[in-house]
């Protein structure tokens, strides 16, 4: 076996249940929301679908602690992280897909249907989001748009952090970064909100300005990040966490109750818009926590088809939407509803074959190439000089 083989099977031996059963019910919550409205247009999964927005949230914050455990991780090491290897395996990661997508849109005015396109250069410069106009076509990317800028700046702010003093001085100034960050996006959300009243389409207003803006929608991904640093800068502490799945399970499902009846009853108000999202991101950090902890049901129960739909998610999240409506637009024309259990089966089997597919032909050879030449976010090790 080679060695990028061993690699990858030694990635696949330490997935865990829970991270996987979240990352699935991410996906699931997604592709349900976009049914609801873009399809159906009405309530088809009853709140189920009115709250599926939130399965984007929970990927940024399972992206947020994946991504920041390995920059952490790298850092610690004694070559140092790679800011070159982290942004080409991140390119790696996330560009094929990516780009085969916007290709069908692109290029293929059926797939897109009277959605209008923006400017080329907006996808391809992931700066999509700012501004973005509802109703455009692939207008889902946005919340990859905040991810790669996100990532853009991440590895930078945690050098320096280190630069600025000793280990432990460095990781004071990260954990005071991090709050800062935090009271920054709720200061920023308030006043945007406050701004937009007299606003002739409130809505409109709402989603450009407030729930596409990259300075309004980091919460969940710091949450992860958070989630990350205290893991490597705080063993002790992570290791008694650890030690209380149960109760972390129990405070995880109830904070994020907490915070989805609050954006249920009103999703838009100001409070909501200021506070809402922190909340909603402490509810899917300690889902993660206990999703990590041995003895939480989440990390030990192994639910079905939940690693093969976390494998696809990322595939599944960019494809999903226009085959769904392309779906049920087949399915209307021979006489089915948009609430007909059978559109519903065939949109959703459909979008989760178009993510397969995806993931299998243009995915997993990136991934095959990112281990075979950029195995790891560390520095490459220096072999000594030899004397002879």
């Amino acid at each position: 076996m080679s060695r990028s083989s061993q690699r990858a099977s030694q990635r696949a031996s330490l997935r865990v249940n829970g991270l996987d059963t979240l990352r699935a019910l991410a996906v699931t919550l997604v592709v349900l929301h976009h049914y609801v409205l873009f399809v159906s247009f009405d309530a088809t999964f009853g709140w189920v679908g009115e709250i599926g927005w939130v399965g984007v949230d929970l990927f940024f914050a399972l992206s947020g602690y994946l991504i920041g455990n390995q920059i952490f991780q790298a850092m610690r090491r004694p070559e140092g992280l790679s800011l070159t290897r982290f942004y080409a395996r991140r390119l790696l990661r996330t560009l094929p897909n990516f780009y085969a997508v916007l290709a069908l849109y692109a290029l293929w005015p059926a797939f897109r249907g009277s959605a209008p396109m923006l400017p080329l250069w907006q996808y391809l410069s992931f700066t999509q989001n700012i501004g973005l106009e509802p109703g455009t076509a692939f207008s889902h990317a946005w919340s990859l748009c905040i991810e790669e800028q996100f990532y853009m700046l991440l590895p930078a702010c945690a050098l320096l952090a280190v630069a600025l003093g000793r280990r432990g001085a460095g990781i004071r100034w990260a954990w005071a970064a991090i709050a800062l960050a935090f009271g920054a996006g709720m200061a920023i959300r308030a006043d945007t909100w406050l701004q937009g009243q007299g606003a002739g389409n409130w809505l409109h207003y709402y989603y450009k300005h407030l729930y596409y803006a990259s300075l309004c929608r980091y919460d969940e991904l710091l949450a992860g990040v958070a989630l990350a640093l205290l893991r490597q800068s705080h063993g002790a502490l992570w290791a008694r966490l650890m030690g209380q799945g149960k109760l972390l399970l129990g405070a995880g499902i109830l904070t994020s109750g907490l915070a989805l009846r609050w954006f249920l009853v009103d999703h838009y108000g100001l409070w909501t818009s200021v506070f809402g999202f922190p909340l909603l991101a402490l509810g899917c950090a300690l889902l993660i926590l206990a999703a990590l902890a041995p003895d939480s049901p989440l990390h030990r129960i192994r639910v079905p088809g939940a690693s093969s739909l976390a494998l696809w998610s990322y595939a599944i999240y960019l494809i999903h939407k226009q085959v769904s409506v392309l779906a049920g637009q087949a399915l209307g024309e021979a006489g089915f509803d948009p609430g007909h259990p059978l559109t519903i089966a065939v949109a959703l089997a459909a979008s989760a074959a178009a993510g397969w597919l995806l993931f299998r032909v243009v995915e997993m050879p990136f991934m095959w190439l990112r281990e075979r030449y950029v195995p790891g976010n560390a520095a490459p090790t220096r072999l000594p000089a030899t004397v002879g």
